[in-house]
């Protein structure tokens, strides 16, 4: 600004009312100061003038996992649809499951000073953000909750629709119920796990490990342990997927195999319609998910200083698949 003042030759004041657009400045200066700015290519950054002023600066960060996986990419877009609604830009980074890069990643949104922050966390200890809570940068937490921080978050019933879920299979007569899931270590695989307990114990049903295997990262490998525990001794009759792609890869190996195992998947996904199998998928709303947590976030930076809260959004049974023609 200084420079383009001294090519106008007026003062830093006036250059400052022209590209705030102020009213009453003349309109000579005016064209001056605007020459200047297209001479010198001179833009306006809004990050420094909410320094200045201690407005926010309308924008927002959210940080997901994987921005390859549609989960994410429905966040992603529900997310930024909110934002649009609230005038504000979103900007979306990907920690890749890493929580070093996590770290990282959210302490640079915060040197940007992004209005609020949208969390699918990585990690297990986010006390690092403590102090930018107490600041006043708002911060919500999706899909997990976050590690040693109180904060505001938006959660699935991830417990209760395993539950739901597997008492079904329990019904159904099934008692060796082969589990299958991405990673002990990650929330969302424990409650899940959890869920599937509680629905065993009331009926009687032995949690048996040797039926249980973690570890199962993709469709490739969700196959090969389908091989392996239907070759053993007792095998399952029936097959719980811990998340969609591991589903996939169930549902391709009973397929081929021909067998009638019975499948539960957690996570629906856009072709289980069209699969030659039945199963039941554990559903919910991924864009409410989104919703919910982006408007609590615009909550939160229009001023609402309640104490931070848990939302807990339902999951539904859904039949999916058809029996092979």
């Amino acid at each position: 600004m200084a420079d383009v003042a001294d090519l106008a030759g007026v003062s830093l004041k006036t250059v400052s009312r022209v590209v705030n657009n102020a009213p009453h400045v003349q309109p000579e200066l005016i064209e001056r100061v605007l020459a200047a700015v297209a001479e010198l290519g001179f833009r306006r950054n809004p990050l420094a003038s909410s320094l200045r002023s201690g407005q926010t600066n309308a924008t927002i960060g959210l940080l997901i996992e994987e921005i390859a996986n549609p989960f994410y990419a429905t966040i992603a877009g529900a997310a930024a649809e909110v934002a649009r609604q609230h005038d504000t830009m979103l900007i979306i980074a990907s920690s890749e499951e890493d929580p070093a890069r996590e770290e990282q990643l959210l302490r640079d949104m915060c040197a940007r000073r992004v209005d609020g922050l949208l969390v699918v966390p990585a990690g297990d200890d986010h006390s690092f953000l403590r102090a930018e809570i107490e600041l006043g940068t708002p911060m919500v937490f999706l899909d997990r909750p976050a590690g040693g921080l109180l904060a505001d978050t938006v959660l699935l019933d991830n417990r209760g629709g395993a539950r739901a879920g597997v008492r079904r299979l329990v019904e159904a007569g099934h008692r060796r119920i082969g589990i299958l899931l991405d990673s002990i270590g990650v929330y969302t695989m424990r409650e899940r796990l959890d869920g599937a307990q509680d629905a065993l114990a009331p009926a009687g049903v032995p949690y048996d490990t040797r039926l249980v295997r973690d570890g199962v990262r993709d469709p490739a490998a969700a196959a090969q342990v389908v091989s392996e525990l239907l070759e053993g001794p007792d095998p399952p009759t029936a097959f719980f997927s811990l998340n969609n792609r591991i589903t996939l890869g169930v549902i391709e190996e009973l397929h081929r195999r021909g067998s009638d195992a019975a499948v539960l998947g957690f996570d629906d996904f856009d072709v289980a319609r069209l699969v030659p199998y039945p199963l039941t998928v554990i559903a919910y709303d991924t864009r409410e998910l989104a919703r919910t947590a982006t408007e609590l976030l615009f909550h939160r930076i229009e001023g609402d200083r309640s104490w931070p809260r848990t939302v807990v959004l339902p999951t539904e049974l859904v039949a999916r698949g058809a029996p092979p023609r």
